[in-house]
């Protein structure tokens, strides 16, 4: 199957379909604007700990968003917290020799592939049914490159497919947003998908 036949959301929803009883899931969230409508649409059927681990995001950046996601986590009640260290190093050494691939390429591939073998060692490790990343939300992230990076990564907790922006999700964060005032960026994080004006 490929990008143009394959529909994330409706194999999520048939992955939630056969499920008996509530299961533990270890959500990746980027921020709390793309974690707060994934974790609403999630609670119903998951026991959700979000895990900040992103160490693609500036320094600055950083510190803000897991600030905003630990407010929103607490405001809500909706989900557990899970931190990480920054760990810059792992995403530098991950993109080496890409940092002028377009937004999207190759080194977005790189990044997506530290944060989900991450997120799956450590499912794996606190005894979680699932992972997941709320990155399919955003309509700059390419779902199907997520869920074929997830897919192969081989781990006792089971990927759960998504396209969060299906059924209206990326309406609904921003929505969200409003409601709990939460800081919405404009980037991904990554120093390198700065523009040039951003940058100087």
């Amino acid at each position: 199957m490929n990008a143009a036949v394959k529909n994330y959301d409706e194999l999520m929803q048939k992955q939630i379909k056969s499920l008996d009883g509530k299961k533990k899931l270890l959500l990746h969230c980027c921020c709390a604007p793309c974690a707060s409508a994934c974790i609403e649409r999630l609670k119903e059927r998951f026991d959700v700990t979000v895990l900040f681990y992103n160490p693609n995001i500036e320094s600055g950046e950083y510190e803000r968003r897991k600030d905003e996601l630990k407010k929103f986590v607490t405001a809500t009640g909706w989900a557990d917290f899970l931190d990480c260290d920054h760990d810059e190093e792992s995403f530098s050494a991950a993109v080496c020799g890409l940092e002028k691939e377009k937004e999207g390429g190759a080194r977005c591939l790189k990044c997506f592939d530290v944060r989900l073998k991450k997120t799956a060692r450590l499912a794996e490790d606190g005894g979680f049914d699932f992972f997941a990343t709320t990155l399919t939300v955003s309509p700059m992230k390419n779902a199907y490159i997520i869920n074929t990076v997830g897919e192969k990564i081989t781990c006792k907790a089971r990927w759960l497919y998504s396209d969060f922006k299906k059924r209206g999700g990326y309406l609904r964060s921003c929505e969200l947003s409003r409601e709990y005032g939460l800081y919405r960026q404009n980037y991904c994080g990554c120093i390198y998908s700065r523009s040039p004006a951003d940058n100087s």
